[in-house]
């Protein structure tokens, strides 16, 4: 069992499955003598409702999703280049939408309607894989475990303004510039930053707990397996046993009517002999008497 295979396996389950899915394959890479390998697929988390549904868009809608991604792809070498986006922006609109409707047919075919707040997360999802790298690579995978999002419009490292860099240079007054850009940006960058710090330690918190609950359950899930089988085990073994139970009461009395028929029928043959042995003695002394005269 290779690593990538289980987690495409895992991700691809809907969402009420995964935990027994998860504790199956980590057995299963345990029994092969994998422990690290076990410990790793344990260690992967059930996906929200609307990473589920992306996960269905890598699966189903692959072709739409990595028409979303180029685009993206495209945005960022134009931020990186300094070029302009053109219909970019348009076309991600457009892609978007599609996607944001397919996911909902995917989900509720599935039983699993998405409400507003999962829509939002999907759509929040979608634009960052444009603006992201990285969360393109974790959305093209199919193995989303939580929404993602992004901060802001274009990637970090860009300027949200490519033409604005060249002003500096134009303008010689140093003074002014510096003096009226810090108390602009300083004020609202740290604000952004702590409250951005906040959320993600807020969620690598909540992560961490619910992970570790997912672990508990599946431990527990696992045990509980292993005691049900026990159970009927057991169970099949008392059955196993009470028909030999059964079968040996039941040929234990065939042996005692057996016996008892045996003793009756010694009974007769010994009253028999006695009778014969009287008649003999009998006919002997009725012999002796006939002799005597």
């Amino acid at each position: 069992m290779e690593f990538s295979t289980a987690a495409d396996e895992l991700y691809g389950v809907e969402p009420e499955e995964f935990v027994a899915t998860r504790a199956r394959l980590a057995r299963e890479a345990k029994a092969d003598g994998d422990a690290a390998l076990a410990k790793r697929i344990g260690g992967l988390r059930r996906p929200t409702l609307s990473a589920w549904a992306v996960n269905l868009l890598a699966r189903s809608a692959a072709d739409d999703l990595d028409a979303l991604l180029d685009v993206g792809g495209r945005m960022r070498e134009a931020w990186g280049s300094g070029g302009g986006l053109g219909d970019l922006e348009q076309r991600r609109a457009r892609l978007v939408a599609a996607l944001l409707r397919r996911a909902g047919d995917l989900a509720a075919g599935a039983g699993r309607p998405l409400r507003d707040q999962a829509v939002r997360e999907v759509e929040d999802t979608l634009q960052a894989a444009t603006v992201d790298e990285g969360i393109a690579a974790e959305v093209r995978d199919g193995r989303l475990p939580q929404p993602r999002s992004h901060t802001g419009f274009v990637p970090a490292g860009f300027a949200l303004a490519p033409d604005a860099e060249p002003k500096p240079k134009a303008k010689p007054e140093k003074r002014a510039k510096p003096e009226a850009a810090p108390p602009e940006k300083k004020p609202e960058r740290p604000k952004v930053s702590r409250t951005s710090a906040a959320r993600a330690k807020r969620a690598q918190t909540l992560a961490r707990k619910a992970d570790e609950a997912e672990r508990t359950l599946a431990d527990r899930t696992e045990r509980a397996g292993t005691a049900r089988q026990a159970a009927e085990d057991a169970s099949a073994e008392v059955g196993r046993l009470r028909h030999e139970l059964e079968r040996a009461t039941a040929e234990r009395d065939s042996a005692a009517r057996r016996a008892e028929r045996a003793e009756q029928a010694r009974a007769r043959a010994e009253e028999a002999a006695r009778e014969a042995r009287k008649a003999a003695g009998e006919a002997r002394r009725a012999a002796d008497r006939d002799a005597a005269r």
